[in-house]
């Protein structure tokens, strides 16, 4: 049984709250808890617990894996070994707020993995996560000027150096598996001014986020087919087409192969046909590259024609699809070429064509009614055929719709038309048709159409840089060449960490998510901090522990390691001294 006893000490009186155990066959006293001296005893008891304890979390569990996958990878010192300064009051390497370039870089890519938002943002999120905990350093200066001067330290040619030091340290932590690279370009708009001609980055084209009145800038990237580790990645004008951008950026893919030590008889390097071009493709036999793409079936209909009277039906996975096979020469080489019809293409195929067709004769029976008006002004057949002409052009229009444009005098027409159904029915016919290529002639048909629809791994990676909750790539506020090929690439080094974070997850875990879905449930776990005050002139004792999780968090918190990350201070060397 428990009692309370007293201990004189130096002439004050203090209370312990005692139990009487045996130890070693004898009672002994031991000490259950420590109440203090009488007055503070009481003090203690007329306080309310609303009044002794405060309490506050912060999102903990993504911040915390991605702390500790960069440490493994050395990031922080990785970069800050690159950066140089570019200002005078630096003596010599940049230190702003007592935090470094690698480690303030490192910490925009968490930012962008775990909610993305701006510079100035930064530190508004950042309240709210446990980061400044785990690195026992003060992070409340991090404004958008300090992410700007530290960013400048970085120089452009020095980020390929970074990016492959840090995916050689991935290699000897991790290990990359011997597979299929998957190679596609994207891009994303930007609010650089028009007008301004500090930056030739960002330029106009056709924006695949529907934002054509803005600047823009494009992004290939390569990932393994596996795990989807980001190579290598490539930053480039906005105005630039893919077959140029290939051009430019395979010969940095064979040496980052070469760099990393990849066998190239082991590895596959998959693109689609917007990259085609017979210089292209000669550039990559030279390299010595193994390649699978595909080809556009209306610059190839004698194959398409051949293939329609010779489909045999070959296996696919839990799929029987009807496929031709056979070896050309296309382009001056010999290739492997693989042709089928996909159903989900020609239904989409399909739904764009009726669509087309429903838009133009909308537009039609416009014109057709503006005609009638007996107050329509004056037309000439010559710029009502030209209008129409053009309102009927488009991807598989041509010859769908037909019109007749009757004189009535006096300048006055009417106008009729209908469907051309003979050839909407042939056109049905013809769409869906793929035709792959290869020149891996040793392949099974079922590895090359594997192989082909593999290229959802990397259009799937830019699915994930381009989601508004993680990872993505927007909002970028940044209006010099420089900056934003630094924003780019600290964008990529988080999905880089998130990359690897996943592939564990999935293989200690048996996670079965996406990756957004991992980094809700990671951003979920909580660290609350307790402050029980002792009283106006004594410090709060602080008391750290993770808030009540569900069965999956519990999972993925021990399965990562990350139990015990809070309790010590997580050291990462180069974080506010250069070592």
């Amino acid at each position: 049984m428990a009692t309370i006893q007293s201990k004189n000490s130096r002439g004050h009186k203090y209370w312990y709250i005692v139990e009487s155990l045996r130890v070693n066959g004898k009672p002994r006293p031991i000490v259950l808890e420590y109440l203090g001296k009488a007055e503070t005893l009481l003090r203690r008891l007329q306080q309310g617990i609303g009044e002794r304890l405060k309490v506050k979390s912060h999102s903990h569990g993504a911040v915390a894996a991605l702390l500790v996958v960069a440490r493994k990878l050395d990031v922080v010192a990785v970069i800050n070994r690159h950066v140089h300064s570019q200002r005078s009051y630096w003596s010599e390497k940049p230190l702003r707020n007592n935090l470094t370039a690698g480690i303030t870089l490192l910490l925009a890519a968490i930012g962008r993995v775990c909610m993305p938002t701006s510079k100035r943002g930064w530190w508004t999120w950042a309240q709210g996560a446990s980061c400044e905990y785990l690195l026992r350093v003060s992070l409340s200066k991090l404004d958008s000027q300090h992410f700007w001067d530290l960013m400048d330290c970085l120089p452009e040619d020095a980020i390929e150096k970074v990016e492959l030091e840090l995916l050689r340290n991935l290699q000897q932590q991790y290990g990359l598996a011997d597979d299929t690279l998957f190679y596609d370009t994207t891009n994303f708009y930007t609010f650089v001014d028009t007008d301004n001609i500090r930056c030739d980055l960002p330029q106009r084209g056709k924006n695949k986020q529907k934002r054509h009145d803005l600047r823009q800038v494009g992004l290939a990237l390569v990932v393994t087919r596996q795990d989807f580790i980001p190579l290598l990645h490539h930053t480039y004008k906005g105005n630039m087409n893919d077959s140029t951008v290939f051009r430019q950026v395979v010969g940095r893919i064979k040496r980052r192969m070469e760099d990393l030590n990849m066998d190239l008889e082991k590895h596959t390097l998959v693109f689609d046909r917007g990259c085609n071009s017979k210089k292209n493709l000669a550039l990559v036999a030279r390299l010595k590259l193994h390649y699978a793409g595909a080809l556009t079936p209306s610059h190839h209909m004698d194959l398409i024609e051949d293939a329609e009277t010779n489909f045999s039906p070959t296996e696919i996975g839990d799929k029987t699809l009807s496929l031709y096979r056979d070896r050309r020469t296309i382009w001056g080489e010999e290739r492997t070429v693989v042709v089928f019809i996909s159903e989900k293409l020609k239904a989409g195929q399909l739904r764009g064509v009726y669509r087309g067709l429903k838009k133009r004769k909308l537009a039609l029976g416009k014109i057709q009614r503006s005609l009638a008006n007996p107050r329509a002004r004056k037309r000439t057949r010559e710029r009502l055929t030209e209008r129409i002409d053009n309102l009927l052009k488009g991807q598989f229009m041509k010859d769908l719709l037909t019109y007749d444009l009757t004189e009535l005098g006096d300048g006055r027409f009417s106008l009729t038309y209908k469907t051309n159904e003979k050839k909407l029915d042939q056109l049905e016919d013809k769409l869906g048709f793929r035709i792959l290529m290869t020149d891996r002639h040793q392949w099974r048909t079922e590895e090359i159409v594997a192989a082909f629809y593999g290229q959802s791994t990397v259009e799937q990676a830019f699915k994930n840089i381009k989601n508004p909750y993680h990872l993505a790539i927007t909002p970028e506020f940044h209006w010099t060449d420089q900056k934003i090929r630094v924003h780019y690439f600290s964008c990529v080094l988080g999905y880089l960490l998130a990359s690897l974070i996943w592939k564990e997850a999935r293989t200690k875990v048996g996670f079965k998510g996406t990756l957004d879905t991992l980094f809700d449930t990671l951003n979920d776990i909580r660290l609350s901090t307790l402050l029980e005050m002792s009283g106006k002139r004594g410090k709060p004792k602080a008391t750290r522990q993770i808030e009540e999780m569900t069965d999956d968090q519990k999972c993925l918190l021990e399965g990562l390691n990350l139990a015990d990350v809070h309790k010590k201070p997580l050291k990462i060397k180069g974080v506010s001294v250069y070592n």
